[in-house]
């Protein structure tokens, strides 16, 4: 049995000593400052990363680093509050072992949300943006010898985030009265967020949104066969410009998360219970 194979069953048969019956439908990953969604879990079971073998613990700024398994609009859901980056200097093994773990123990749909800078200038701060493509400056997580009980060495990535899903966000959004936009994903290694070179480039290449996360996730979830749907909140708007006053905040970030974090909650709640 390939080692890492047994690391993510490891991981799986703790968790499933804590939550006893419990077999998770869902997965959601929740960005810098989004946690919010898991006080909307009922009967919840917090896990600590730090208390699972294998696991990495998670250190970005907004990250509790715990899963919080239990019921979400009827179904059973299992969240993790905080993700791991490889800007913490993990190895891609590492800051995937979340969506890999959730695999094991049965999930089949995977939510990502995260906080991310707007390139597009029509977007605005507090904005929930429907994910329907990616652009990534990450290694690939796939380097290296292939899983073969998980996926294929070569994955086709054409439709990673789901129509249905999507077609399913703008349907649960309309009913609760949440306007949404929609946007390509730029992910990149941070720490360092973006000069404005940069952002200038990366616009013009079609990136509507910036980010250092999520895309390894979905690349692995999609390898592991589950169905994707992703949402970024706009947390601050990318400068295109040189100058002092345009200086980004990481605490800024996760408080302009918090803010809209009770709508983004509101709609993966309504999506998850028409699943």
């Amino acid at each position: 049995m390939d080692s890492r194979i047994r690391t993510y069953q490891v991981a799986a048969d703790y968790i499933r000593q804590q939550i006893g019956g419990y077999t998770p439908l869902v997965g959601i990953v929740l960005g810098s400052g989004l946690g919010r969604l898991a006080d909307r879990i009922q009967d919840p079971v917090t896990i600590p990363y730090k208390s699972i073998p294998g696991f990495p613990v998670s250190t970005a700024v907004g990250h509790k680093g715990n899963f919080i398994i239990g019921r979400l609009g009827g179904k059973v859901v299992m969240a993790m509050q905080g993700r791991f980056h490889y800007y913490e200097g993990y190895p891609m093994e590492l800051v995937t072992i979340g969506v890999r773990t959730m695999a094991v123990l049965g999930v089949q749909y995977l939510f990502v949300s995260n906080a991310a800078g707007a390139a597009n200038p029509d977007f605005r701060v507090g904005d929930l943006v429907v994910i329907r493509d990616h652009i990534s400056m990450f290694p690939n997580p796939l380097i290296g010898p292939n899983l073969e009980e998980m996926g294929p060495r070569f994955l086709d990535m054409t439709c990673a985030y789901d129509k249905e899903l999507r077609a399913l966000a703008e349907k649960c959004a309309d009913g609760l009265g949440i306007p949404l936009q929609k946007g390509v994903y730029f992910g990149s290694t941070g720490p360092t967020y973006e000069t404005p070179a940069e952002v200038r480039f990366y616009r013009t290449i079609g990136a509507d949104l910036l980010g250092m996360s999520t895309i390894p996730e979905v690349i692995v979830a999609r390898h592991c066969g589950m169905r994707v749907f992703g949402m970024s909140v706009v947390t601050n708007c990318a400068h295109f410009d040189n100058v002092t006053e345009n200086l980004n905040d990481g605490d800024d970030v996760v408080k302009q998360a918090d803010a809209a974090a009770e709508r983004m909650s509101s709609l993966f709640a309504a999506m998850v219970a028409a699943l």
